[in-house]
């Protein structure tokens, strides 16, 4: 995955606009996911043909039979704005869509240049009937730009954006938007925008990635009593095309509803499923050296798994120094996502950019998704604009040209996810040369000591007979030296401590839970360690030999 600096960009438009491993249901053989929702017709209405989910089905499926089409070129004075430009470009909030009828929903529209050079077409459905916004300079605010001549009448748009009063019933915020190949980006009450959604992977991590696109739209124009919102999307790109439907419910945590029909044109082997993208660049369990006051950066802290077995994994990021990916094998997962656990303000100390209040996005699969992995790539970054995280599932079968694919999921945009399980989470990773625990003790060459504390569920009450805890290790490609844990008061939890020794050029995969008897108390802490390979020793050079003859002084070297 090659990281981008999308997220600078996207945060900047938000700030400058006010922002506060096997496939799912093969449609020919397997039960289809149940029906998406449609927006309820008109009371008293005669019974007519309604746009819904089916029709931008019938689109993919056409679409998918022939040639993908390239990217069609943008006019010159769009295609060489720079970003400040591009921003310039605002839409004019008077002239908001979706008001009709009392609607609690507005949609604003987001201008076509600079990185967003593929106008997409966005339709209203009222009545059951579709109709394309026109485009019009009168949507926008140029600002200071200027241009030499009329810009097209069908020149579309880059994408949308939802408002809704999401956190004061008398301001309409930000709920979520569209703009930039699949990606959107939604929010609940309190959060503010970090992670991003996709609505599909191709080759991410392989180094040779492709990015769909979402070509058209459709909004269902709600009622003035709508609780959600309902948005049909048509995907599009050269290996395959595809149905999406979002059904958008605001809240505290936002809800977003899925389904999904790909149309592949071309076998893929790679494919990830309800992919999501994000950024660490720092956290306490990685500390790499950098010049900031900030200790902490990063958009998430962990990839959060609930097996299909019941368990519960908790694999914390990191910046690695090379392109890393973990792979979790499953059958029918019950969920997975890239989570921001740590909400102390104290842990970033930034005013602006408020990362402990970046949202978690937590994906629930609907109907059976069968045999797969759940892969999370990581790539090394310098700084805290791209997104060098990914997550997604990613189906065990190829998709077939002539197989219909079709899947379901809920997204989760949320705050607090400590009600997801019962059990303890783990709070936080640190890692560190191991000390002896008695003095004289020796402590092996080349041992690695990771502190985990966890905290949550019923270790408060374990408190009262920490004696009957005990720490289930394990480690892959490496040994454990030593492995124990202490009570910690301070959180109301256990500090556990892992001394394992790896061989140089060795990744260790590490696995750590906590029980008392036959009962599981926490969620399982899983983490690689590599250690890297020590550089050969320097050669002895040989003695310089005096010249055969006397050389004239040297002039010494101007600084």
């Amino acid at each position: 995955m090659t990281t981008t600096d999308r997220r600078r960009v996207l945060g900047g438009l938000a700030a400058a606009l006010g922002l506060s491993a096997a496939p799912s249901v093969l449609l020919a053989q397997q039960p289809q996911p149940q029906t998406p929702p449609q927006a309820p017709p008109p009371q008293n209405a005669a019974p007519q043909p309604r746009f819904g989910y089916e029709d931008v089905q019938r689109r993919a499926r056409e679409i998918a039979a022939v040639p993908y089409e390239p990217v069609p070129a943008l006019p010159e004075p769009l295609a060489r704005l720079d970003f400040d430009s591009w921003r310039d470009i605002r839409f004019r909030p008077e002239r908001a869509l979706l008001a009709q009828n009392g609607s609690p929903f507005r949609m604003q529209l987001f201008h076509p240049g600079f990185m967003f050079n593929r106008p997409v077409t966005v339709n209203v459905v009222r009545d059951g009937v579709p109709t394309p916004v026109p485009y019009g300079a009168n949507l926008f605010d140029y600002g200071k730009l200027k241009f030499e001549k009329p810009l097209p009448v069908n020149l579309g748009f880059a994408g949308f954006r939802l408002h809704h009063a999401l956190n004061d019933p008398r301001v309409l915020d930000e709920l979520i938007s569209f703009i930039g190949a699949s990606n959107f980006r939604v929010l609940g009450r309190g959060q503010r925008y970090g992670l991003s959604a996709r609505g599909l992977a191709i080759g991410t991590g392989t180094g040779n990635e492709e990015f769909p696109v979402f070509r058209e739209f459709w909004v269902e124009a709600p009622t003035a009593d709508a609780d959600r919102v309902i948005v049909h999307a048509l995907l599009d790109s050269p290996s395959v095309t595809g149905a999406y439907s979002f059904a958008i419910y605001p809240d505290l945590d936002t809800v977003v509803d899925i389904f999904a029909t790909l149309f592949p044109r071309k076998p893929i082997e790679k494919i990830g499923l309800a992919p999501l993208t994000s950024m660490f660049l720092a956290g306490e369990n990685d500390r790499r050296s950098f010049d900031d006051y900030r200790m902490e950066l990063h958009d998430s802290d962990g990839l959060m798994i609930h097996s299909g077995s019941g368990e519960w994994i908790w694999r914390p990021l990191r910046n690695p120094r090379q392109p890393a990916t973990s792979s979790f094998v499953e059958r029918n997962p019950r969920g997975f996502g890239l989570m921001q656990r740590d909400r102390t303000f104290e842990h970033y100390q930034d005013l602006d950019l408020a990362y402990e209040l970046r949202p978690s996005y937590w994906i629930q699969p609907q109907g059976d998704w069968g045999e797969g992995v759940i892969e999370l790539v990581e790539m090394p970054t310098t700084d805290e604009t791209s997104d060098n995280i990914a997550a997604f599932w990613a189906p065990k079968t190829t998709l077939e040209p002539g197989r219909e694919f079709s899947f379901a999921y809920k997204l989760t945009a949320m705050l607090d996810s400590s009600d997801l399980h019962p059990g303890g989470r783990v709070i936080n990773t640190y890692q560190a040369r191991p000390k002896a625990l008695v003095s004289g003790e020796p402590v092996t060459d080349g041992a690695r000591r990771f502190i985990v504390d966890f905290a949550g569920g019923d270790l408060d009450y374990h408190l009262r007979q920490p004696e009957k805890v005990e720490i289930v290790p394990s480690i892959a490609y490496g040994r454990i030296d030593r492995a124990y844990i202490l009570p910690n008061r301070k959180t109301d939890g256990f500090r556990a401590f892992i001394d394992i020794v790896v061989e140089p050029g060795q990744t260790a995969e590490m696995r750590a839970f906590l029980k008392s008897g036959n009962k599981t108390l926490t969620e399982t802490w899983s983490y690689p360690w590599r250690v890297q390979l020590r550089e050969p020793p320097a050669q002895p050079q040989p003695a310089p030999q005096p010249a055969a003859e006397p050389q004239p002084a040297q002039p010494p070297a101007k600084e």
